[in-house]
């Protein structure tokens, strides 16, 4: 049965809904566009075939922590060390993102931020449904509706604020990248089977189902769609994903190993799980990154129950740190030994428009720190 949705008391609104599905958020014409049938159909089929690896391995997450709680610390998987020390490569890069030295980020909406994102002259625009996105039901439909329109080259917009001043996209655009959400946030509004959707598959699959044909006909020049994939703590994570990607790729009819994905290296654990993550997705990977500011909290969060490794202010804690040093040079020497690009983390200056001096400081500090990353051997970086 279709699920109903009061837009107004007077007169009820309803997405056409597969069965098993129901969405329990605000009934609005345009979303009705992303909100289809059939594309709700396909998440569902996602969320059928892996709510239960999904489960599994937020359980293993829980009980990786208790034994953190319990003394132990996280180390290299002796089970997996013929991974760490085969010889083998990731797929090639497709040439549509052989160079990614700048790549800036954003939230998916609002509409402006997207148009102005992609028409910044970076070479990847990584639109964001996690960290910059909060994650409310107009927040992720304007976003979906912003992406579509996006691909397909027809967003716009026109800002009344500015004397009706049209934004639309420039002939060369920046390279899209889309964020889901992580493995352990649910979506409230979309119920699938009378649960909670699984976030980032209504994330992925929405934008996918209606993007992928157009996408991989235009800026992906025969691959794609392209993602970043956050907050994974352990290759068993990467392997769903690889699971997603593939359902994806056959019910599109396009080839396997079309999608790619770059994956944030972002929590301690997947530190040492590096190899595994991208032998896991080595037919759909685009690299890794370092997601550093994450990195910092999941160190806290890991050690939480360990007095002895507790951190200074977050301010003081910075990639000249050994710590932080060691890891982002495993990174690049693994990334380069697969052959996928390593890329940089952001760095959290922001300009400052009202103090030409503090301005200048911020923009020498991000100067320092893309300087670092490049002699480091990063292939690209966030800014």
């Amino acid at each position: 049965m279709p699920s109903l949705h009061n837009s107004t008391p007077a007169m009820a609104q309803c997405y056409d809904t597969p069965e098993g599905v129901d969405i329990r958020g605000r009934y609005d014409p345009e979303f009705a566009a992303i909100l289809t049938r059939d594309a709700l159909a396909f998440v569902a089929g996602l969320q059928r075939e892996f709510r239960g690896a999904v489960r599994y391995a937020m359980e293993r997450r829980r009980e990786a922590q208790r034994r953190y709680d319990a003394g132990e610390l996280p180390r290299f998987d002796p089970s997996t060390r013929f991974v760490r020390e085969g010889e083998w490569a990731c797929a090639p890069v497709p040439p549509a993102i052989a160079d990614r030295t700048v790549e800036i980020t954003g939230p998916a909406d609002p509409r402006k931020m997207v148009i102005n994102a992609l028409n910044s002259g970076a070479k990847v625009f990584m639109a964001d449904f996690e960290d910059a996105l909060a994650p409310t039901w107009e927040n992720l439909m304007r976003g979906q509706v912003n992406l579509r329109d996006a691909v397909a080259g027809t967003i716009s917009f026109r800002d009344a604020a500015r004397g009706g001043r049209v934004y639309k996209l420039d002939e060369r655009t920046a390279k899209l990248f889309v964020r889901p959400r992580g493995w352990h946030l649910p979506e409230a509004h979309v119920l699938i089977d009378g649960e909670p959707a699984i976030g980032c598959l209504v994330d992925f699959g929405l934008y996918f189902f209606h993007s992928h044909a157009a996408f991989r006909a235009g800026q992906g020049a025969g691959f794609g769609p392209f993602f970043y994939l956050p907050k994974m703590e352990h290759s068993r994570e990467a392997r769903i994903w690889n699971g997603v990607f593939e359902r994806a790729e056959r019910v599109a009819g396009i080839e396997r190993g079309s999608i790619r994905a770059t994956v944030l290296v972002e929590t301690l654990p997947a530190v040492f799980q590096m190899d595994e993550i991208l032998h896991e997705l080595r037919d759909h990977s685009a690299g890794l990154n370092c997601g550093r500011w994450d990195y910092i909290f999941s160190y806290v969060k890991t050690f939480r129950a360990h007095p002895d490794r507790l951190l200074p202010d977050r301010a003081l804690v910075g990639m000249a740190q050994h710590f932080m040093r060691s890891y982002s040079h495993l990174l690049i020497r693994t990334c380069h030994r697969r052959r996928v690009h390593a890329m940089g983390g952001m760095a959290a200056q922001i300009p400052i428009k009202d103090d030409a001096a503090a301005n200048e400081a911020a923009l020498e500090l991000v100067r320092g720190d893309k300087l670092r990353e490049v002699r480091a051997g990063h292939d690209g970086t966030w800014a």
